[in-house]
C-alpha cells in the first residue's frame, strides 16, 4: 500500500519518501509527543507536508495522534518492525570484516563472544598470523570474569548481578581477581574507560583486550576482543590496542543498528 498516494511517482515520490522517514526517525528520538508546527520548524518542511507525511504515518500504525491538541508519538510498532529485523541477524557475519581489519592492525588472535550465566562463548574468531599465539575454539568457554571480552560482558550488566557474582569468585591463576571490591571497581573502571583487559588472569601466560558490542537498543550484547601471549600482549599495550578494539566494536554497533554510547 502506498503512504501517501496524493504524491505522483518517480522522483518526487522518492524525495517524499525520504522526508517522511526523517519525519519518523525524530519523531522516535523525541522525549515527549510533538505538533506539527514544531516539527515542521525542526526538520524545515512546510507544515502541510508535515501534516500529510504524519497522517500517512498514522494510516500505517507507526504514528498515534496523542491528544486533541493535535500532537504525535512514535508507536511500539515501529519497535517491532526492527525487532524482527534484529532477530534475523547473524552477528557473526556482521562481525567479521572488522574482526579481520582488527586482525590486520594487531596480529592477534581476535574473538568475539556472547555471555552465557558466568560464562563466555566464543562464537566466532580469527586465528593470528604469528606461530605462538592464543589458542582457543569456536564453542568454547571461559569464566567470564577471567577474560578480556568476558569482563567486557559483565561490567554493564545490573549492579545486582554483579553483586552477586562478586561473591562466588574463583581463582583460576595467581592474578585472577577473587576480592569483590576489587572485582566490582575493576567493573566500574571498564564502564570508565570502555574497554577491558585480560592480565593474565584465566591463563597467566595469555593477555587480551576487549569492548562492548551493543544492539539497537543500547543493550551490550557481544564482545570483540584481541588476546595473545603475555610477551607481545604486555598490560602495558592495552590502551594502544584499545583504540582499535574499540573502532571494530563501534563498527559492529553501527552495522547492527545501535545508537547507544559505547
Amino acid at each position: 500500500m502506498s503512504i501517501l498516494p496524493h504524491f505522483a511517482s518517480g522522483r518526487r515520490l522518492n524525495n517524499t519518501l525520504v522526508k517522511g522517514m526523517r519525519l519518523l526517525e525524530t519523531l522516535a528520538h523525541c522525549e515527549r509527543p510533538a505538533g506539527v508546527t514544531e516539527l515542521a520548524r525542526q526538520l524545515g518542511f512546510g507544515k502541510s507536508l508535515t501534516h500529510r507525511l504524519l497522517q500517512g504515518w498514522v494510516a500505517l500504525g507507526y504514528v498515534r495522534r496523542v491528544d486533541p491538541a493535535g500532537t504525535y508519538a512514535a508507536t511500539l510498532r515501529l519497535w517491532q518492525l526492527g525487532s524482527a529485523v534484529f532477530e534475523r541477524l547473524d552477528i557473526r557475519q556482521i562481525a567479521t570484516p572488522y574482526m579481520t581489519r582488527l586482525l590486520g592492525c594487531t596480529r592477534e588472535t581476535v574473538h568475539l563472544s556472547v555471555l552465557d550465566g558466568d560464562e563466555v562463548v566464543y562464537i566466532h574468531k580469527l586465528d593470528s598470523p604469528e606461530p605462538v599465539r592464543a589458542y582457543s575454539e569456536v564453542g568454547g568457554r571461559a569464566p567470564a570474569w577471567c577474560v578480556a571480552t568476558g569482563k567486557a560482558l559483565l561490567a554493564w550488566q545490573d549492579p545486582g548481578q554483579l553483586d552477586a557474582l562478586s561473591q562466588r569468585l574463583v581463582g583460576h591463576s595467581s592474578k585472577t581477581i577473587t576480592d569483590p571490591a576489587a572485582f566490582l571497581r575493576e567493573m566500574e573502571r571498564i564502564r570508565n574507560v570502555g574497554f577491558a583487559g585480560n592480565r593474565g588472569e584465566w591463563r597467566e601466560e595469555v593477555c587480551g583486550v576487549a569492548a562492548p558490542v551493543r544492539d539497537p537498543a543500547g543493550q551490550v550484547i557481544a564482545a570483540i576482543g584481541v588476546s595473545g601471549p603475555v610477551d607481545r600482549l604486555r598490560p602495558s599495550r592495552f590502551k594502544a590496542l584499545s583504540v582499535d578494539v574499540i573502532a571494530a566494536a563501534d563498527g559492529i554497533s553501527s552495522a547492527i543498528g545501535a545508537g547507544g554510547e559505547t
